[in-house]
C-alpha cells in the first residue's frame, strides 16, 4: 500500500470496506478510522481520531513496532496477533501493514487492514500463541534463577508477573507468621512496601483454605475497596498464586487487572510462575545461607590470634587472615596464589619453625577431603620456647648453683668426721664455720626458691601497713658493708622521710636483693649509692628509693626483661655472676604486692639505676578517710 488516495469514491469504499481499516501518523495517532473498525474495537472514529489508540497489549508492544519499522524500510508486512477491544476483551486478527507515503516518497505514517480469525485461523493463532508464552515463561524462569539476591529476585518476579499474565499491576506478600508484608511492588505506589495485613482475613488466608494454588478475586464475588490494592485505580479482578518454600507457603504473588479481563491463559501463566518462583526463591535462600555462614566463618577467621591459611590442591595460599599477616610479617597481597612460606608438617601432626624474623611457630594442617583444600593453624610460640630455653638454663645453673656449697658441705663434713683426731682445734673450727656458711647459702637459695614458686602461682602474701623505710634502708646497707672491701656503700636517707605504706619484710627483702645485685654485677667495685626521698604531695606522695652502681650495665632491650623468670642480664655471662635469675622477678612481685613499682635503666657512661617507689602511709590514710565519707571500706592491703 504506497498511500491514501483522497478521492471521494475511495474514501467511501474504505469507509464501508468490511474489514477494519486504521492509519497512523508518525506520531502513531489515528488518522482514519473506518466503520468496521468502531465495530472491531467499541471506539467511535470522532472518539480515536488524533490519539494514539489502546489496542496494543504490552507484551506485544515490541512486536508491533518492529512491523512498523519494517514496514517503513519498505514492503508490506501481513501477521496473526491479538489486539484490545475498548472493554478490555481481546480479539484475535490478522493485521495486513504498509506505508502511507508523500508525493516525494517521504514516509508519513501507516495504514493497517484488520480482520477476524476465521475459527482454523483463529486456532493456528491459539497454538503460536502457546507457544509463544511457553517460550517468554521460559526466558522468564532462566531470568529470575540467574538473580540470588533476595530483595532483587522478588522485584524480578513481580515484573516478570505483570509482562506475562499482562497484569496492570502486581506484588508480593511475604507470610510472616499470622501476617502478611508487601515486600515488592510494581505499578503501585511505592509508599504501599512493606504495609502488612493479617493472614487470616486476607485473600492468602482464603487461597491457603480453599487448598488450591491460584484464585481469582473480582468486585462481584468480594469488595476489593478496602484492600490496598484499591490505590489502583479501576480494579475490577485480583489473580493470586501462592510460592512455595521447602514444602510451605513462603508467600503469595497478586496479579492486578483495572483495564483488561482475565483468562485461564493468564491464571495457568501465574500458577506456573508462582511455582518457579517458589524453586528461585529456595536457591536465593540457600545462596542467602551460605553467603552469612561464610561471613561468619571469614569473621571467625579473621578475628582468630592464630595465623589461619587455607591451601588449594596444588598447596597454593588461597586465604590469608590478618594474624597470619602479623605473625609472618607477609601480607595477604604477597602470599596468594604462592606456596607457604615455612613447612608444612604431616597430617594430624605438628611442627615447629623459626622464621626468618626470629619469632618461633608452632603448625598444624587439617585437610578437607570434600575440595582437597587443607587449613594451615600457625601460632605464636616465642615466649613459650623462650621460657622452655630458659627453664633448661635455669634448672643447669640452679645444679651448679646447688652443687657447689653442698659439695663444700660433703666435703668439710667427710673431713671432720674421717679425720678429726689429726686436726687442730683452728681447723676444726674453720671447717665447722665453712659449713655453716655454705648451709646458710643453700638455705637462701632454698628460700629464693620457694619465693619464686609462690610468685609465679600468684601466692606471694604481704601485710601492708606503715612502716618506717628510711631505718630499714640504713639497717640492710649497714650490714651488705661487711661484705665487701672493693666497694664504697653511700646511704643518702633524709631523717624526715615520712613513713612508707608497705610490708617492712618484704621491703627488706628487695633492698637486700637490689644491693646483692649491685654488689655482684660491679665485680671490679666501686661506689653503690642508696638513696631515698619523698616526692608529691596529697593522695599522690610517695617515696622513691635508688640503688645506683657503677658495674657492667643492663644490655639495650633488656630492662623490663630482667625482671622476668629465670633471666639475667648479661646472661651470656651467667657462670661469671651465677645466680637462677629468681631475684628480680621476685623484687617486682614483692614490690607491687605493696601498690608500688620498680624500673631498672642504664647509666651513663656505666652502671645500672634500680628505682623503687612505695607510696607514702599518709596518702593511703587520706584514701581511707575519703572512702568513709562515701560509705566506702578501705582495704587494708593491696
Amino acid at each position: 500500500m504506497a498511500c491514501v488516495n483522497p478521492d471521494p469514491l475511495a474514501a467511501a469504499a474504505v469507509e464501508s470496506a468490511p474489514d477494519a481499516i486504521v492509519a497512523l501518523d508518525l506520531r502513531f495517532r489515528v488518522i482514519l478510522w473506518n466503520r468496521a473498525a468502531e465495530r472491531l474495537f467499541g471506539w467511535r472514529a470522532d472518539e480515536i481520531t488524533g490519539r494514539e489508540p489502546a489496542i496494543v497489549p504490552d507484551e506485544l508492544m515490541a512486536e508491533h513496532h518492529a512491523v512498523l519499522e519494517r514496514v517503513a524500510a519498505g514492503g508490506d508486512v501481513s501477521i496473526a496477533t491479538r489486539r484490545f477491544r475498548r472493554d478490555g476483551s481481546l480479539v484475535d486478527v490478522r493485521i495486513s501493514t504498509g506505508a502511507l507515503r508523500d508525493s516525494e516518497g517521504r514516509l508519513t505514517g501507516w495504514i493497517s487492514v484488520l480482520r477476524p480469525y476465521e475459527e482454523d485461523e483463529a486456532a493456528q493463532h491459539h497454538v503460536a500463541e502457546r507457544a509463544r508464552l511457553v517460550r517468554r515463561l521460559t526466558d522468564v524462569v532462566a531470568d529470575i534463577n540467574t538473580e540470588l539476591d533476595l530483595p532483587s529476585l522478588l522485584d524480578r518476579i513481580v515484573v516478570s508477573l505483570t509482562e506475562l499474565t499482562g497484569a496492570d499491576a502486581g506484588g508480593f506478600t511475604l507470610i510472616e507468621g499470622d501476617r502478611l508484608r508487601l515486600v515488592s511492588l510494581t505499578g503501585l505506589p511505592e509508599h504501599l512496601r512493606n504495609d502488612t495485613a493479617d493472614l487470616e482475613t486476607s485473600l492468602v488466608g482464603e487461597l491457603q483454605r480453599s487448598g488450591k494454588a491460584v484464585m481469582l478475586a473480582t468486585g462481584v464475588t468480594r469488595s476489593l475497596d478496602e484492600l490496598i490494592w484499591s490505590e489502583l485505580s479501576g480494579l475490577h479482578t485480583i489473580a493470586l498464586g501462592l510460592s512455595y518454600v521447602q514444602g510451605r507457603p513462603y508467600g503469595a504473588l497478586y496479579a492486578l487487572y483495572s483495564r483488561r479481563k482475565v483468562g485461564h491463559v493468564e491464571l495457568e501463566l501465574l500458577e506456573l510462575l508462582a511455582g518457579n518462583a517458589g524453586v528461585a526463591l529456595s536457591n536465593a535462600m540457600a545462596y542467602a545461607d551460605l553467603k552469612r555462614q561464610r561471613a561468619h566463618e571469614r569473621a571467625v577467621i579473621d578475628s582468630s590470634a592464630d595465623g589461619i591459611a587455607v591451601l588449594d590442591d596444588a598447596g597454593h595460599v588461597r586465604q590469608w587472615n590478618p594474624a597470619a599477616g602479623v605473625l609472618t610479617g607477609i601480607s595477604a597481597e604477597d602470599v596468594m596464589g604462592k606456596p607457604l612460606p615455612f613447612p608444612l608438617p604431616g597430617q594430624d601432626a605438628s611442627v615447629t619453625h623459626q622464621l626468618a624474623n626470629g619469632r618461633w611457630l608452632e603448625i598444624l594442617v587439617a585437610g578437607i577431603p570434600e575440595t582437597g583444600e587443607r587449613v594451615v593453624d600457625f601460632r605464636d610460640v616465642t615466649k613459650s620456647k623462650e621460657l622452655d630455653e630458659a627453664k633448661d638454663l635455669f634448672m643447669a645453673t640452679a645444679s651448679h648453683e646447688l652443687r657447689t656449697p653442698i659439695t663444700v658441705v660433703q666435703g668439710f663434713a667427710s673431713t671432720l668426721v674421717n679425720r678429726w683426731e689429726h686436726l687442730s682445734d683452728d681447723d676444726r673450727h674453720g671447717a665447722v664455720a665453712t659449713i655453716a656458711e655454705r648451709a646458710g647459702s643453700l638455705g637462701r637459695l632454698v628460700e629464693q626458691l620457694l619465693l619464686g614458686s609462690r610468685a609465679g602461682t600468684g601466692q606471694l602474701s604481704v601485710t601492708n601497713a606503715p612502716f618506717d623505710l628510711g631505718k630499714l634502708i640504713v639497717g640492710t646497707s649497714v650490714a651488705f658493708r661487711t661484705l665487701t672491701d672493693r666497694h664504697t656503700l653511700v646511704v643518702d636517707v633524709p631523717d624526715d622521710l615520712p613513713d612508707a605504706y608497705g610490708d617492712a619484710m618484704a621491703s627488706d627483702v628487695v633492698i637486700g636483693q637490689l644491693l646483692e645485685n649491685a654488689l655482684k654485677y660491679a665485680p671490679d667495685g666501686g661506689p653503690i649509692t642508696v638513696t631515698a626521698w619523698a616526692e608529691g604531695s596529697g593522695h599522690d606522695a610517695a617515696i622513691v628509693v635508688q640503688v645506683d652502681d657503677e658495674g657492667v650495665g643492663i644490655a639495650p632491650g633488656d630492662h623490663d626483661r630482667i625482671f622476668e623468670r629465670f633471666v639475667q642480664g648479661e646472661a651470656g655471662d651467667r657462670r661469671r655472676f651465677g645466680g637462677i635469675g629468681l631475684g628480680l622477678y621476685i623484687v617486682r612481685r614483692l614490690v607491687r604486692a605493696q601498690g608500688g613499682e620498680i624500673t631498672a635503666e642504664s647509666r651513663v657512661p656505666r652502671g645500672t639505676r634500680m628505682r623503687m617507689t612505695l607510696r607514702t602511709a599518709a596518702s593511703v590514710s587520706l584514701d581511707s578517710e575519703d572512702n568513709s565519707r562515701s560509705g566506702e571500706s578501705a582495704p587494708d592491703s593491696f
